[in-house]
């Protein structure tokens, strides 16, 4: 695979406005906002963002996850005070939120002695937290159904391979069922890693998957690999890759099977975008919410460059009609 040469599908739209969240906005200590969990609750919107500070000196990072509420997903409120740290966990990272049955999930990764565990902990107030369930190493990019299927809790995940695989970093999206979201089987491989023409290292799932009448409408991240193409970050380091969105339609009642999928990207990192081709990691989204609005317009919460939250929409049957039959 050569380098990169798609571009973003005409049926997203950026939001003017973009970035709607940023270092600028913190009213603590901040250098990067990203990687942003959204969801629709007690009449607002919620988000919980992962907040990076940079210590250039020591060439290292502390981080916790925030919060902030919005009347409309545009401008938002931080709350200065909160920081998510359930009962037993180190350092959460990366949050997926969804709603079921009233209640608040919340899936993340937490950085743990011996790797990244996924994990889950559910809430009514955002003040109290039960743990309901953490992964073995190494796991990341959980995000659970917005309802049960088959009377069970369903999440895609992406695990890390250990063994057995030429390729590297051959990250793929998988899914789960638990009948308690505490004891998870039933495991079942969704999306190889080179499902998809402009993915050739590794996908995960991205935000909470919409049902509609043809399946589960469910975003993905997808990674592009360019050894002779090197992109701009912070860091000392060697960047190869680019980060984009892909679209798939899952079945309902089996949503490990794919039953549509678009072979060209949904959303590419690309000018005049600048918040998405330049910051820490330059030509990188990372989807990590979508709601869907009352009048059929879904928003797309992404990370953009690991630096910002960003925001585009879509228009629901125009997504759908992407996800061509497989």
């Amino acid at each position: 695979m050569g380098k990169f040469t798609w571009t973003s599908s005409p049926v997203v739209n950026r939001y003017e406005g973009n970035p709607i969240l940023a270092a600028r906005d913190m009213p603590f200590p901040s250098h990067m906002v990203y990687n942003a969990a959204v969801i629709r609750f007690g009449g607002r919107y919620v988000m919980m963002f992962r907040n990076l500070v940079w210590d250039e000196p020591y060439k290292s990072y502390t981080h916790f996850l925030g919060l902030a509420y919005s009347d409309d997903g545009l401008s938002w409120e931080v709350d200065r005070d909160f920081r998510f740290k359930p009962e037993g966990t180190r350092f959460p990272a990366d949050p997926r939120m969804t709603v079921i049955d009233g209640r608040v999930y919340v899936c993340f990764a937490d950085v743990t002695p011996h790797g990244l565990r996924g994990a889950i902990a559910v809430t009514d107030d955002f003040e109290n937290y039960q743990m309901l369930s953490m992964s073995a190493p190494d796991n990341r990019n959980m995000v659970l159904f917005p309802e049960k299927i088959g009377g069970k809790f369903a999440r895609l995940e992406r695990p890390f391979p250990v063994y057995g695989r030429r390729e590297p970093e051959a990250f793929e999206t998988w899914y789960s069922d638990s009948p308690d979201c505490r004891y998870w089987g039933n495991t079942q491989l969704v999306l190889k890693y080179d499902d998809v023409p402009f993915c050739n290292r590794k996908n995960g799932p991205a935000g909470q998957p919409i049902k509609t009448d043809r399946g589960w409408l469910t975003l993905f991240h997808a990674v592009h690999h360019d050894p002779d193409t090197v992109y701009p970050t912070w860091r000392d380091e060697t960047w190869h890759k680019l980060y984009c969105v892909g679209i798939m339609m899952l079945d309902l009642e089996e949503p490990w099977r794919i039953v549509g999928l678009s072979r060209e990207p949904l959303m590419v990192p690309e000018a005049p975008y600048d918040y998405e081709t330049d910051g820490c990691r330059s030509y990188t989204i990372f989807p990590c919410a979508t709601t869907l609005e009352d009048d059929g317009t879904v928003r797309i919460y992404y990370g953009a460059c690991d630096t910002v939250v960003a925001l585009a929409t879509a228009g629901l049957d125009d997504l759908i009609g992407l996800c061509k039959p497989v």
